[in-house]
This record gives structure tokens, C-alpha cells and sequence, in this order.
């Protein structure tokens, strides 16, 4: 068994189970049957084009490392074992929270800005403190993945994938504010975009 090897069953085996969860819950959620197509062309042609750069790097590079780590050895990084076994450690526990985050999500889960027909506003589970816990789930996988894979192209996918939540996110929430109105508002007010708001008062001690 060579250096790699160990590395490699644990990087297979958490890509297995990653996309063992995605694909359960969008399976469920395709269900209703709807053509999500023409509302998935309101992101535009650029966040488009970069969300299936970002689709290339983020199932390309895994593979291409679990086929043959030498394929990947020009983007390696040497990075000491234990913290490579960190990353392999944080993204089993992130598992739980993606699981958490798209049952609570349920047949309102899409691929895109879409608002389904019968799509409804979700305030519990980890959205109760924030209003896109979904991305927070993904981030922590790329990260942990990429440690785990001692590959710098990891942190490249993940500023790319930040940049195109910058730019997605407003027209996601657009849609939200056009489907719920002042409950969604409200909503808003009291949670954090990707992270939990803290009230002033509480951090100065108020109750």
C-alpha cells in the first residue's frame, strides 16, 4: 500500500457518501415533476458558465485523484499527515449538517434561483439562525476535502464558489422577498445571510 493509499479509501468513501445524501434529496424533491429550465436562465449566462466551471473542478479534480494520485501531483501541497486526517475528520462531521440542512430543506431543495410552485418559507432547523445554512455545509465540505486531498486547486474552487454566491444570492433572496413578502422580510431582519446575526445587546451583556 503505498503513501496515498489510505488517503484515497477516505476520500472515496466520503465523495461516496456526499453524493449518496445529495442525490436522495434531490430525487425527492424532483418528484413534482416541474421544468425548473426556464427559471434556472434568470442567473444569466455568466454565474451559469461559472457554476459548471466550478461543476468540472469540484467532480473532476476528486476523480481524477482517486483514479490516479499522480495526475494531480503538479497542484499537490505538503501538508503533514495529521492535518490532512483533520480535514478527512471535519467533513465526515459536516455530513450530519448537510443532512440536516436539506431534510429540513425538503421538496423546496432546487439547483437553481427557482421557486417551486409549491414551495414554502422554512424558519427551523439550522435556518433558524441563518438563511442559507446549505452554503455553509458546502463550503466546509470543499474545505476539508481539499485538506484531505493536499490540493490547492480546492481553495481556488472555493473563492470561486464564494464569488458566485456573491452574486447569486441576491437574486435568490429577490425571488424569496417576490414569493413571501413581509414574511420574508422579517424573516431576514432577525437572521444572518450565511452566518448567525448576534445581537448587540446580547454581546454587551443585555438580556
Amino acid at each position: 500500500m503505498d503513501s496515498e493509499s489510505p488517503y484515497r479509501i477516505a476520500a472515496g468513501a466520503l465523495l461516496v457518501v456526499l453524493a449518496a445524501v445529495g442525490a436522495i434529496f434531490r430525487l425527492r424533491a424532483a418528484r413534482s415533476g416541474e421544468d425548473l429550465r426556464p427559471q434556472r436562465r434568470q442567473e444569466g449566462a455568466p454565474l451559469l458558465a461559472l457554476r459548471a466551471a466550478l461543476g468540472i473542478l469540484f467532480i473532476g479534480a476528486p476523480l481524477a485523484y482517486l483514479a490516479d494520485p499522480p495526475l494531480l501531483a503538479w497542484a499537490a501541497v505538503p501538508l503533514p499527515g495529521w492535518l490532512r486526517w483533520s480535514g478527512a475528520a471535519v467533513a465526515a462531521a459536516g455530513v450530519p449538517l448537510l443532512f440536516w440542512v436539506l431534510h429540513t430543506l425538503g421538496a423546496n431543495l432546487t439547483d437553481t434561483v427557482a421557486i417551486r410552485r409549491h414551495h414554502t418559507l422554512v424558519t427551523n432547523g439550522p435556518y433558524r439562525w441563518v438563511r442559507h445554512p446549505f452554503y455553509i455545509a458546502v463550503t466546509l465540505e470543499i474545505a476539508a476535502l481539499g485538506l484531505l486531498l493536499a490540493s490547492w486547486p480546492a481553495a481556488l474552487g472555493l473563492a470561486g464558489f464564494w464569488v458566485y454566491l456573491w452574486r447569486r444570492t441576491p437574486l435568490e433572496e429577490a425571488k424569496l422577498t417576490e414569493r413571501f413578502g413581509d414574511a420574508y422580510r422579517e424573516y431576514a431582519a432577525r437572521t444572518g445571510r450565511y452566518f448567525p446575526r448576534l445581537q448587540a445587546r446580547r454581546l454587551l451583556g443585555g438580556k
